[in-house]
């Protein structure tokens, strides 16, 4: 099955499933890119609906492993780069359904960070260390954005993941405490009680956590620095933060 035109109705909703987030919703689909993603995608279980292989991409043996028993749409250099997102089309990409997974566990909870490196980041950081979901308001960048996605490194299928109308609901819901980083004036980090189940709160850099948001924390925390720093990234303080809580 061989596709070399971009004006294929099939090839036209990939396309459009890669940058249209109402459509990913809508339809509870994905389309990821890169054997990575792929392959973290097929260990979780998700459902593949459609594999698409790039002709460059296809003469890949880490490529030919992953698709191996399987038919995947064949598709020309030309008409796989009008799909995927990547700069450098990364020779796969796969179809499949949005997970949606129930955990139990600590939480972290993302107000207004805007940058899906930024989000993806700490996504990735989040699955490594055990985090069992995060919550994102609506001023974040997509979840499940490719940018997101390809930051995350799989971290999607492995927690859940939810965009929320309200944050603050969220945060008075929470049955645990809620923890929110701020870039000076809360408890230093190793002197922190972290005990039970957290919710971490990070915001956006520059702006930060909203008061109306901050008025949810039970505890105020700050990674002390040294002199002459501002400001951590918020992945890089997410990431110390979710690590510091993590030891036993």
């Amino acid at each position: 099955m061989k596709l070399t035109s971009r004006d294929n109705p099939k090839v036209k909703r990939w396309a459009k499933l890669v940058r249209d987030a109402k459509l990913r919703r809508k339809e509870g689909r994905l389309l990821i890119e890169g054997p990575h993603l792929v392959e973290a995608a097929l260990r979780a279980g998700l459902q593949l609906h459609v594999l698409l292989v790039s002709e460059r991409g296809r003469q890949d043996p880490g490529i030919a492993n992953l698709t191996a028993g399987t038919s995947p749409w064949v598709l020309s250099e030309r008409v796989f780069a009008s799909i995927v997102d990547a700069e450098t089309p990364p020779g796969i990409a796969a179809e499949v359904s949005m997970p949606s997974l129930q955990k139990q566990g600590s939480v972290v909870f993302l107000e207004g960070v805007q940058d899906p490196g930024n989000v993806g980041a700490i996504m990735r950081s989040a699955a490594a260390l055990g985090v069992a979901c995060v919550v994102l308001d609506g001023g974040c960048a997509d979840a499940w954005s490719a940018k997101t996605l390809r930051a995350g490194m799989g971290a999607h299928f492995a927690m859940q993941v939810r965009t929320v109308a309200s944050l603050e609901n969220e945060l008075e819901r929470f049955a645990g405490r809620i923890v929110c980083a701020v870039p000076r004036g809360g408890v230093p980090l190793r002197d922190a009680d972290l005990s039970g189940p957290i919710g971490w709160l990070f915001g956006a850099e520059g702006r930060g956590v909203s008061p109306q948001a901050a008025r949810h924390a039970d505890l105020k925390v700050t990674i002390p620095m040294a002199g002459g720093s501002e400001s951590l990234n918020v992945a890089a303080a997410a990431a110390i933060c979710l690590y510091e809580s993590s030891i036993p």
